[in-house]
């Protein structure tokens, strides 16, 4: 709490960290004033609706457990690689002790799949037509344990989001260091968590096994697939490497950026 925020009078505020961390409406952000969201001019505008539909997707004990809690403060949070182009929220909300509980609005959009696969028959028959259910039904699906704050709601110009509870921290193995031993044993439990997740999510765990037979060409596609990624991966980065050099895309450190803000 203490490294995140701050309090301001009656309130607490979420600090701003440029350019990752911003207030919509404040003097680090990076929204234009024509935007539909700044032209909202006040966060409550921007949530308000959005939070109380978002209650009604929780079971009875989580709404209880969550009208202890009364909103402070929203910042927009920019999102990672694998959701660019995406808006995404965090919201900071506290106890009549003061004790934290921050969530997170993550913007959902079509599956970039979904182009190319008709609807599933299971999401015809439960009529899901908002994409934040779409993602908090499938990660219940696949995740054997999920968080239990997942819901969705509709916010601003029709854009549909899911909720979760903000966990900003990543762990990952240091795979450089394995010896082959460990990155053996590593790959297996990778491998069957996502048999286990899919197995849990489809049903059709004999279906699957069968399709993957006992002999090595299953494992061998999915190699000769990471070495063609690994190398489409490293030719992106070199035209990007070249934009940069030529001029066409501007390079800029972090202190650069930070420069731009007043933090």
């Amino acid at each position: 709490m203490e490294k995140m925020a701050e309090r301001v009078g009656d309130a607490w505020q979420i600090r701003d960290a440029p350019p990752g961390l911003f207030h919509v409406h404040g003097s680090n952000t990076l929204f234009d004033a024509e935007d539909d969201w700044f032209r909202l001019g006040d966060w409550h505008k921007l949530v308000d609706d959005m939070y109380g539909e978002y209650m009604k997707t929780l079971t009875h004990d989580r709404r209880e457990l969550l009208n202890h809690f009364v909103p402070q403060d929203l910042v927009f949070k920019v999102v990672g690689v694998g959701s660019v182009g995406t808006r995404c929220l965090v919201m900071l909300n506290t106890d009549p002790h003061d004790k934290p509980l921050f969530l997170q609005i993550k913007e959902a959009r079509q599956s970039v799949i979904g182009q190319y696969y008709k609807t599933p028959q299971h999401f015809k028959s439960s009529g899901i037509k908002h994409h934040g259910e779409r993602v908090v039904r499938g990660q219940r699906a696949l995740q054997a344990v999920s968080d239990i704050f997942l819901g969705w709601a509709t916010g601003p110009s029709g854009r549909h989001f899911y909720f979760r509870q903000l966990r900003d921290m990543k762990v990952s193995a240091n795979i450089e260091l394995f010896d082959n031993d460990l990155l053996e044993g590593y790959a297996r439990l990778c491998g069957w968590i996502m048999a286990r997740a899919h197995a849990k999510a489809g049903g059709k765990a004999i279906e699957i096994s069968a399709y993957i037979g006992r002999s090595d060409q299953f494992a061998e596609a999915l190699a000769d697939y990471a070495f063609a990624y690994a190398d489409q991966v490293e030719k992106d980065y070199e035209v990007f490497l070249d934009a940069c050099r030529n001029g066409d895309l501007e390079a800029r450190t972090d202190e650069d950026m930070a420069a731009d803000f007043r933090v």
